[in-house]
This record gives structure tokens, sequence and C-alpha cells, in this order.
């Protein structure tokens, strides 16, 4: 039996496309009875779809897909040493967020939904306008004016209404919350279809690591999207008994917007209000992360950190990545910046994942 839990309060709700938060005021997770089954992953066709038994979608003809996912996992030399970096901005609309937007939107295809909304600072924005024009549903998507010129491009492109908002990240979500009153709210951050669709980065690197799990991933954390995501789908294979142990979660944070940094340090169970500077790292500069509660829970119980990482060490992550072959957005080099400080204390023979999440052209503009 499918269903929303709140963590929060304890209580169910049923599956709805109007639900999208406890009526409470806290986020909802989805309980889901995944399976997998490695026989028919490796007779599928190489996409996150592969994994088609661990992905809430009923009805076949209802998923969106533009051959997504199965990204490289590349090893790529740092400090003297490889690492394996997933280059998950090889992805329809450059960046990992269509792992998610391809399950969510393929859901509002199955409900029947006409029209969403949902709000952004960029990348989850165009991949949920990408597969809403797919899909032939309409789409609002509301952007905080400080967005790259780029990416309101991009999701213009797709024939998404662009709504610009003054002011924070906050107040963008708060004016696509008031229209989510009348419209379906495809949010990425509260909707929890969207993380068992960026839980495929766990499947998929637990493949090309020959079924076996890394001892350590670090990944980019704002909303924790795609951080959620991977927690909760080596929890799934450690539920399955197909690895033993859930890899440590570190995430890295811009020094610039770093609430859970703040958080981990002091001890708190919740973020708190922190005073926001202005970062290149435009996609992870969340003041208010709603699910900051459960990524502090996910880093805790897998013995994970997290790293904040300076406007300085960002920019020099990005030179230096260039000069590696990847042209990427400063949000993914704050990645690999923090990547950097988690390997001068890393173990001996320990094995870490990373990730580059979005691609430059994404945000040249920022890079100049």
């Amino acid at each position: 039996m499918e269903r929303f839990f709140c963590s929060n309060c304890k209580r169910f709700h049923p599956i709805q496309p109007a639900r999208w938060r406890c009526d409470c005021g806290s986020y909802l997770d989805l309980e889901f009875e995944s399976t997998l089954s490695i026989q028919k992953i490796l007779k599928r066709r190489p996409t996150l779809w592969r994994y088609r038994e661990a992905i809430p979608i009923h009805n076949d003809a209802s998923i969106l897909s533009m051959n997504e996912g199965f990204t490289p996992l590349e090893e790529i030399e740092f400090n003297g040493g490889g690492v394996l970096i997933k280059i998950d901005y090889l992805f329809p609309t450059g960046s990992y967020k269509d792992r998610g937007a391809t399950v969510l939107i393929s859901k509002m295809k199955e409900w029947g939904v006409q029209k969403v909304v949902e709000d952004s600072s960029g990348n989850a924005g165009s991949a949920i306008a990408a597969y809403c024009a797919k899909a032939g549903i309409g789409c609002d998507i509301y952007v905080p004016q400080y967005t790259s010129p780029e990416k309101l491009i991009q999701i213009q492109a797709y024939g998404a209404t662009l709504k610009r908002v003054e002011g924070s990240r906050e107040k963008t979500a708060e004016k696509a919350m008031e229209a989510a009153s009348k419209i379906p709210y495809a949010s990425h951050c509260w909707n929890p279809f969207f993380l068992h669709g960026t839980k495929t980065f766990a499947f998929e690197v637990w493949e090309q690591m020959d079924w076996r799990a890394p001892d350590t991933l670090v990944l980019p954390i704002g909303h924790g999207t795609l951080f959620l995501g991977a927690y909760i789908g080596f929890k799934e294979l450690k539920t399955a008994g197909m690895i033993k142990r859930i890899p440590k979660m570190v995430g890295i944070q811009s020094a610039s917007c770093a609430p859970l940094y703040q958080a981990f340090k002091k001890g708190w169970r919740e973020t708190r209000p922190i005073e926001k500077v202005e970062t290149i790292a435009e996609g992870i500069a969340i003041a208010e992360p709603v699910r900051g509660r459960q990524i502090l829970e996910a880093i805790r119980e897998t013995g994970g950190e997290v790293l904040a990482v300076t406007e300085k060490e960002i920019k020099v992550a990005l030179k230096e990545m260039g000069r590696k072959g990847h042209f990427i957005e400063p949000t993914s080099s704050a990645t690999i910046a923090g990547l950097k400080k988690y390997l001068r204390k890393k173990r001996q023979n320990e094995t870490v994942v990373s990730t580059l999440t979005g691609m430059g052209l994404k945000s040249a503009g920022k890079m100049l």
C-alpha cells in the first residue's frame, strides 16, 4: 500500500495531486515497497528507468522519458589519487534534476493533471518545464529575480510561463505556494515523488561499482534533493540485502549560505535562520531547507558531516575542473571544492564517490 507519511506528527495521508505537505506544516515522505532484480536490470536499456520496479509509477503508458540517466562514473585525479565522479550534468536539460522531474511529471500525467506550478533557482525549473512540455502539461515556474539569464531562457524555451519574484529564494517559494492552493505543486523539495527519481543516482552507482556501495558520498546540499535521494536509494538497497551498509553521507554547502553546516556543527536537530550572503553557487543558496531535519538525520545516521567552502575555493575548483575537461556551473564546483577538503582527511583505501551536477552553460555569465 502506497501512502504519504509525516515523520513529524506520525500521520498518514492518501496520495493525491493536491497533497504536498502535512496538515501540521511538515514535509511528507512516500511509503512505497521498492524491489530490484539484477537479472531484470541487465536486460534493459541504460537509462534510469532500468530500475522500473523501484520507481512508484503504476502505468507504463504514463512514463515520460528522454532516455535520461545512467550517466558516466569517471575516475578523476585529485590530490594525487583517483576519485569516482558521477557526470550528472549529462542529462537532457543539463543537470541531475531530470532524475526527479521524469518521475514526478510522469506521476502528474498518471493523475491526469493539466497544469502545475514550481519554484526554483533555475535547474529544477528547467527540468520540470522540459518534462511538462513532453507531457503537454501547462507549467508556471517561479524564480528569484537574480536567477542566471541562461536558465531563464531555457525555462521559456520549453514553453513554461516564467514568474520572476523580487527578493529571496524563500520569497519565491512563498509565491509558488500561494499559487499551489489552486494548481498542483510540482515541487522538487516538497513532493516526495521527486526524491524517488533522484534515488536512481544510488542505484546507478551501485551497478557501476559492480553491485557494491562506496564507503563515502560527497554531495551538495541546498534543499538536498540529490543528497536525500541518494540516501533513500542506498537505504532501499540495504533493506533488500543488496549492500551491507549505507555510505557515509558528506554534504557540501557554500559558506555564504550554510544553515545545515551551522546546525550540524552546533548539534541542532533542525536548521535555524541565518544571514544569507550572495554566492555564485546559486543552486545551493537555500537559507531555509524544507527537509533540513531529514538531511541532518541522514548525515548523523551514517556518520557523515557537513563541510562549507568559500567563494574563492569555489572559483578555484571551477577553473581546475575546466582544465580537467569539465565545464561546470559554480554550484557544481562548490561540491568539488568540498570534496578536495574531505580528501585531505580520508582513510587509506576509502572509496569516495562525488558528482558534477550541472553544466557550465547554465550560468556562464556568472563566471566572467
